[in-house]
């Protein structure tokens, strides 16, 4: 099997941006992990890092409890990097100076590069634009330092000291307001650090491809589709690694968007060609759901009724394979690493009781889980996906949530609004197809509100029809988002559309609330 490699740890200090900052650091091609910073440093080190950088965090640093960093680890050789609290807590941590200014500086902001020739901003404009978050300031350097930026607000921009390959900015850089950003983090992890930019999704693959058919062995692999891009890389990457030792099922529910089950059926397998278990449990879904309106309570309707029906296929799987004197010991997920993070961290490989989409396998139904993405961030599937030959459709899908179009009916769910909900998607992912902007537009959901109605002029007759709500956003990772601007003339096509082609639709809207205030989904 091949070996890891090494990572640059990125600390968190409970900061909104600690998975971008491991994101633009793999973008760098260096791999990056991400580690609490309650972590000491002798377990840190331990991780072998090829070198460590900071986060951002709320705190103050000279608050009762506020995060510290333990000096010791800027005497242990690997290099290191401070960004806005982490960059505060390192100037603290080697003896400079904190200070709270009075002159706070959040968003754009002008930065002057006073060292031209710096590791940092060595042939970078002197004059540009930042991204600031910060109320307090480094008004003194550590002994060592060489003060290499500034602002209005921060006499201490940044710095380094590029005989211990320490350095750190005030500023954020991972964030794409900050003009330079990317080429300063890269500066610091190839020049600095001395990192080498090897590290690709390809070399992934072949990784994961060894991890599994050592845990794996001889044992039989079962996999719960979705449609979705996650369970779908997963699912290949593990076919790649163990063939036909590999059975998926997909259970449709009746919940998906218009050809979304057959492009799973025909599509996925023509692509890998995976052993395929297809349930069709429609009737059994929109049973359980008849009259019920409130959404958690869908959502455990449907996460309830997907176990006893995975349950039964993956019975099924069992049996057969006993038949043939086998067990089916494994089961796949495609879990991804801001999963892991957002989590807790894992743990690795685990017996589990639970399915990672639907909250909970029956306790007589233990697998070992395998989860090859469980390092990957969602664009990283993607490519990976496109490596292993799966289709653009399939690879480029916008996430979709388990409970499909059920949550996005505001009103309880029947055949009829299931009908009206999925002509309507329909003509809206077909225009922004047509107009290029799928991945423009990280998620497009449309929403049929049920329980209303609203009174239009339809064929010189009065209609009181439903309305569909448009929601495009544009996301990096769905923690935050913002409503996507799209062209006027494609709204105007996808309403025409809708009101023209779906019955019992005469009004369309679009929701323009980011997140938060609002949710992605509605329900």
């Amino acid at each position: 099997m091949s070996d890891a490699p090494r990572p640059v740890l990125v600390v968190d200090f409970g900061a909104q941006y600690a998975q971008l900052i491991a994101r633009r650091v793999r973008e760098a091609h260096v791999y990056s992990e991400i580690v609490p910073h309650t972590e000491s440093v002798p377990d840190m080190l331990a991780r072998n890092p090829v070198a460590i950088v900071l986060s951002g965090g709320p705190s103050s640093v000279y608050a009762d409890g506020a995060p510290r960093v333990d000096p010791a680890l800027f005497a242990a050789g690997v290099p290191v990097f401070g960004i806005c609290y982490g960059f505060q807590a390192m100037a603290q941590a080697l003896g400079g100076t904190v200070e709270r200014t009075g002159l706070s500086e959040f968003g754009g902001t002008p930065l002057a590069v006073t060292k031209a020739d710096s590791a940092l901003f060595q042939d970078l404009p002197s004059e540009q634009s930042v991204w600031m978050s910060h109320g307090d300031s480094v008004t003194v350097a550590p002994d060592g330092f060489v003060v290499t930026a500034q602002s209005a607000g921060a006499p201490v921009a940044a710095f380094e000291d590029p005989a211990r390959r320490l350095a750190g900015v005030q500023f954020h850089p991972e964030v794409i307001h900050s003009e330079h950003g990317q080429r300063i983090l890269e500066r610091f992890l190839h020049d600095v650090a001395g990192c080498a930019p090897t590290w690709t999704t390809s070399g992934v693959i072949e990784e994961q491809v060894a991890r599994v058919r050592e845990q794996v062995g001889d044992g039989l692999v079962i996999c719960g589709l979705s449609g979705g891009v996650d369970s779908a890389v997963a699912a290949a990457l593990v076919q790649r690694a163990v063939g036909d030792q590999l059975t998926c099922v997909f259970v449709d529910h009746g919940l998906l968007r218009a050809g979304e089950a057959e492009q799973v059926e025909r599509d996925f397998v023509a692509a890998t060609g995976v052993r395929l278990v297809v349930v069709d449990a429609q009737e059994r879904f929109l049973t359980a759901l008849a009259g019920v309106s409130d959404p958690e309570q869908k959502r455990k309707i449907i996460g309830r009724e997907f176990i006893r029906v995975f349950e039964d296929a993956a019975r099924g799987v069992v049996a057969e394979a006993g038949q043939q004197g086998q067990a089916v010991d494994f089961l796949v997920q495609g879990t991804l690493y801001p999963d892991v993070v957002e989590s807790g961290g894992g743990t690795g490989t685990a017996n589990i009781k639970s399915h990672h989409n639907v909250g909970g396998l029956p306790d007589d139904l233990a697998f070992t889980l395998v989860e090859p993405l469980r390092t990957l961030f969602k664009d990283e599937v993607r490519q990976v996906g496109l490596e292993l030959g799966l289709p653009p459709e399939i690879v480029w899908r916008h996430p979709f949530p388990g409970p499909g179009l059920a949550i996005r009916i505001v009103g309880a769910v029947d055949a009829d609004r299931l009908r009206i909900l999925r002509a309507a998607d329909a003509i809206a992912r077909e225009e922004l197809t047509a107009a290029g902007l799928d991945r423009d537009v990280w998620q497009f959901p449309v929403v049929l509100l049920a329980d209303v109605r609203s009174v239009g002029v339809q064929g010189d007759g009065r209609t009181y029809g439903h309305p569909i709500v448009l929601r495009p956003v544009s996301s990096e990772d769905a923690m935050t988002a913002d409503w996507s601007r799209l062209p006027y003339d494609l709204l105007a096509r996808i309403s025409t559309r809708i009101t023209n082609e779906v019955r019992d639709v005469n009004r369309v809207v679009l929701d323009v609330t980011s997140k938060p205030p609002g949710t992605i989904e509605w329900e």
